[in-house]
């Protein structure tokens, strides 16, 4: 029978698989997220990132340490959450915003993050991270393993289309060599895509189906390597059945987007305009816009330049519940991002049933089918592929039937097993290590 682990409020079930033997152990996450700290000691952050998402390493760990960005404030952001726990604790890193602020605080940054580390310890770096190539580094040179999961790529993250900085072109060099080198250097790899990260920044000398975790031995080393694929993307539930549509085109369609506006990187201002092109071709379209952030008054007057304002509806921050409501009510997501990794809004609308339209980038092949991604960038081929769903209710049909069967595939009941035993052999891999240390 499981024993159950309170970390203040929230439960969660100790895993009836047998841990490797061995002392209490602590693991290390770091990871790039900003988070806040109020004079009461509380740390503060989005909601992704509250007990319940540190539950999953507790699963194997007995202890959590995170290594992040942390700023003093007497009063958390607006919808930030509660994020430390009883088993959870946070060390701070300097906080910075920006590489220039990061390149004048990289030594008191690098200090703080190797701070956390001990002997004793499993190490898992979520990259990209600059704060984690410190600790990669550092763990290299002492030859103690450590696991990388891999949550997103470099190389986009730092396009000319979705970042502009003097020093985009370095930056988008150097994060790159490093997330390659920490994910050869690994002794465990665990990606949210099945493929398509995998192939750019491979684990040494291994492949892996998606559907369990397997070891293989790696050339030249003295560890096996190993791989898992799971998102960090987990759904509780998915609608019981797809949608069914009457025969004909859609005389008015309704088109959805769940996104931040803090970037431009999501293409908003390309399905505004993809909007405005359809109405010009005589399609009655409405278009909700769900998120915030410092561009939705650039986007804004994009619409209204458009003639268009009156069809495109920005609904700011909305909470799970609301958003939920808003995907049902849609006809069609949409998400034209320039860069991707694998996208929580999307496999969301998926697990509604609904028909969706995206970008060809990151993993997003990986979730829907080829004739419904588009090129990013291109009005011309959204607004066609809009025009094109409208018109076909059997299309309409056979996309929702694909993405509710698709979106199945990311339950967390599914997932867990997979993260366990990921957790399970990068503390098993620490196990080993310390006992070759402590041979006379």
């Amino acid at each position: 029978m499981n024993a159950t682990l309170s970390t203040r409020g929230v439960e969660f079930d100790r895993p009836s698989t047998p841990r490797a033997s061995g002392a209490s152990q602590r693991v290390v996450v770091a990871l790039e997220q900003r988070f806040e700290r109020t004079p009461d000691g509380i740390v503060w952050g989005p909601g992704t990132f509250s007990p319940e998402f540190w539950g999953r390493y507790l699963e194997a760990f007995d202890k959590v340490t995170v290594v992040a960005r942390i700023r003093p404030v007497r009063f958390p952001s607006a919808r930030f959450e509660r994020c430390d726990a009883e088993a959870v604790e946070f060390l701070p890193v300097p906080h910075y915003l920006g590489p220039w602020e990061f390149l004048r605080h990289w030594k008191p940054v690098r200090n703080a993050a190797l701070a956390g580390l001990d002997r004793d310890c499993s190490v898992i770096v979520r990259i990209p991270s600059p704060i984690g190539s410190f600790i990669v580094g550092h763990l290299q040179r002492l030859g103690k393993p450590y696991a990388v999961e891999v949550v997103g790529d470099p190389y986009d993250v730092m396009s000319p289309q979705a970042f502009r900085h003097p020093l985009r072109p370095l930056l988008r060099w150097w994060l790159v060599r490093q997330q390659r080198n920490a994910c050869l250097g690994a002794t465990g790899a665990a990606y949210v895509t099945e493929r398509t990260l995998q192939q750019r920044y491979p684990c040494r000398g291994y492949s892996v189906g998606v559907s369990d975790v397997r070891l293989a031995p790696v050339r030249d080393r003295q560890v096996a390597a190993f791989m898992a694929q799971y998102s960090s993307v987990t759904l509780t539930q998915c609608v019981p059945a797809p949608r069914t549509y009457a025969g004909g085109p859609l005389q008015r369609i309704a088109l959805v987007a769940v996104a931040t506006l803090s970037q431009m990187y999501k293409g908003l201002d390309v399905l505004i305009d993809a909007v405005g092109r359809c109405v010009t071709n005589g399609l009655d379209t409405r278009l909700t816009i769900v998120g915030e952030g410092k561009h939705q008054g650039e986007l804004e007057a994009r619409a209204a330049s458009m003639g268009i304002d009156k069809r495109v509806r920005f609904t700011g921050f909305l909470t799970r519940d609301q958003v939920t409501t808003e995907l049902d009510a849609a006809d069609v997501f949409v998400l034209p991002s320039r860069c991707e990794g694998l996208p929580r809004a999307l496999i969301e609308a998926m697990a509604r049933g609904l028909p969706c339209i995206a970008s060809n980038v990151g993993g997003i092949p990986e979730l829907l089918e080829p004739r419904d991604l588009v090129t990013p960038g291109s009005v011309e081929m959204l607004s066609g592929a809009i025009v094109d769903v409208a018109n076909d209710a059997g299309r309409r049909a056979a996309m929702s039937a694909h993405n509710l069967s698709r979106a199945n595939d990311f339950r967390d009941d599914l997932l867990k097993n997979r993260r366990v035993a990921f957790y399970l052999r990068v503390r098993a891999a620490t196990e080993r290590w310390i006992a070759q240390q402590d041979v006379p």
